[in-house]
């Protein structure tokens, strides 16, 4: 997907695809995306550039590759523009903590999907009430953040990395999707609330079914994954 980048992933080393997105007002942006490591380059101020559709559109992107587990950033990821060694930054949107690396030279950071996720507030935490529903029908989950399993029969939470059981929130889905322009209002608009109960009570996606049915279990699902390849089936 996309073209190659110029720049090499600051976790991996390989090349990654460069990828067009639109930019408020106008324009585009253009982001550097490695899908082994499931994370983003963005250079300055491009993050917060995005449109609503743009962010609908990486989306998309996110879900179309396999949902494995990503590999760790590792303390020697290095800026691909001046190699410096990328410095781990905890920030807070309103009440959503999320992390990302970022250069010291200010050339940009590298953001996980699930970070991005946070940071654009489309992630939250699964309250006691849908903790207790996804217990009646499953067993297992993986961690969003880190990939970890989570034995939510005895957890809410990662044990590896400490991060909450989590899902996409339908408001915040809603919200982007109100705020597309009336050309991309277009598309058929996804209920994004049916697609968190649908997970959380227990039915197979397509992806799911597709898995089990190729002998390789469906013992751990990702939360935000599912309810994206829910979402992005109707986009």
């Amino acid at each position: 997907m996309g073209e190659q980048s110029g720049y090499d992933c600051p976790g991996c080393r390989a090349p990654m695809r460069r990828q067009m997105f639109a930019r408020r007002p106008e324009g585009e942006v253009a982001l550097d995306i490695c899908f082994g490591c499931q994370a983003i380059w963005f250079d300055a101020f491009e993050s917060s550039q995005l449109t609503p559709g743009a962010t609908i559109e990486l989306f998309r992107a996110i879900n179309e590759r396999p949902a494995t587990p990503a590999p760790p950033i590792t303390d020697a990821a290095a800026c691909p523009v001046c190699r410096r060694r990328l410095l781990l930054t905890h920030d807070i949107q309103r009440s959503n903590r999320f992390v990302y690396h970022r250069c010291p030279e200010r050339h940009g950071r590298f953001t996980t999907f699930f970070q991005f996720l946070r940071e654009k507030e489309f992630v939250r935490s699964l309250s006691p009430a849908e903790v207790n529903r996804l217990r009646a029908t499953a067993t297992q989950v993986r961690c969003s953040s880190c990939g970890a399993p989570v034995n939510i029969e005895r957890d809410a939470s990662c044990a590896y990395c400490h991060a909450p059981l989590a899902i996409l929130d339908a408001d915040a889905v809603q919200r982007a999707l109100e705020a597309l322009s009336e050309k991309e209002r277009a598309r058929p608009v996804p209920d994004a609330t049916a697609a968190i109960d649908a997970i959380l009570a227990g039915q197979r996606t397509q992806r799911r079914l597709a898995r089990y049915e190729s002998g390789h279990g469906d013992e751990a699902i990702d939360l935000v994954r599912e309810v994206l390849g829910l979402l992005t089936a109707h986009l």
